[in-house]
């Protein structure tokens, strides 16, 4: 059965009434009472219901987002998006950053849910996906930029096979046959590599050895995936880097590695974040359409918390491709 407030009142031997003034910040409770109930409802595994708050009328206007990597310039953009969506439609939204850690997801889910936040929107791929299920019988969850697809969860996403596919088959039509892939290792960037080889395949194109890296989202591993294609005796004359961090680094690489861009090596990113404009030359890169994601996901949080229903929707939004000075046409010699 699950743990009731009744159960953590006799677990940290204190009254109902104090655990309900801790939860509820209310009264005056001293410190250490306040970190005992708190650590006996993580023993516990005791997360207040937020059903039950809405039933009484009680709503925090609150709204708790977990993120991956605030500093991963495509997730501090639509954490922007969504805040500044929610505060428009009477929202606060509080914000924590999970590094991609079990741990931390662990443990922010369960301080976000101690808070009674109304909703909670998933920027992050979520490792925990049971307890997210479980925490979503309480909470109403959408996810924004990942999708978990063995979870019935409202869900808006970017067609990234759609992107991949758009990146690829630009750099073929500018001439390149010699095409590597910088990718992260996470879900969304599956579709992406997939769609990088079907257009090779497609275009009967073979891809080299070496020329397929997976990475972490860091602008330090694309940079030290660049000097590892560049040092190859083929060395790729384009390269498609699956996020715009991992595209800077390749730039990066490249001239310290003395090459020109674009006329010794196209570079394309992916997201469109304030990186892409702000790097010489500016970069070429698949756009998701942020602001719309995140007006998207808090409208069908909002939906969700005011009258929860059996379906839930999966929003597939269409990327677009940018160009800029970082492509060229390739001649080949």
């Amino acid at each position: 059965m699950k743990p009731t407030i009744y159960n953590v009142a006799k677990e940290a031997g204190v009254s109902i009434a104090t655990v309900s003034k801790v939860l509820n910040h209310t009264g005056r409770i001293s410190d250490k009472t306040r970190k005992k109930v708190f650590q006996t409802m993580d023993k516990l595994n005791y997360r207040p219901s937020v059903v039950a708050s809405a039933l009484t009328g009680k709503q925090t206007k609150t709204i708790g987002l977990l993120i991956p990597d605030i500093s991963n310039p495509f997730f501090a953009e639509i954490a922007r998006s969504i805040e500044d969506q929610s505060h428009e439609r009477g929202f606060n939204v509080m914000m924590c950053s999970t590094d991609n850690l079990k741990e931390k997801e662990e443990r922010y889910l369960s301080l976000l849910v101690r808070q009674q936040i109304d909703g909670l929107i998933v920027a992050s791929a979520f490792r925990c996906a049971r307890l997210l299920e479980d925490v979503a019988k309480e909470v109403p969850i959408t996810l924004v930029a990942s999708e978990i697809p063995r979870l019935s969860i409202n869900t808006v996403t970017v067609d990234d096979y759609k992107g991949g596919y758009l990146a690829a088959s630009y750099l073929l039509s500018l001439g390149h046959t010699k095409i590597a892939i910088i990718a992260e290792g996470v879900r969304s960037n599956k579709p992406r590599l997939d769609a990088f080889r079907d257009v090779m395949e497609e275009a009967n194109i073979p891809i080299r050895d070496g020329y397929v890296i997976q990475t972490e989202a860091l602008m330090t591993r694309g940079y030290e995936s660049a000097k590892q294609l560049f040092s190859l005796k083929e060395r790729p004359t384009a390269i498609f880097a699956c996020n715009d961090l991992l595209a800077i680094g390749v730039v990066q690489a490249a001239k310290e590695a003395g090459l020109s861009i674009p006329q010794d090596v196209s570079i394309i990113g992916f997201d469109n974040t304030i990186l892409s404009t702000n790097t010489s030359p500016m970069l070429t890169t698949v756009a998701q359409p942020i602001k719309e994601m995140g007006a998207k996901v808090v409208d069908l949080l909002i939906e969700e918390m005011k009258e929860p229903k059996s379906y839930k929707e999966r929003l597939l939004l269409s990327p677009e491709l940018i160009v800029r000075q970082s492509t060229d046409i390739y001649k080949s010699t």
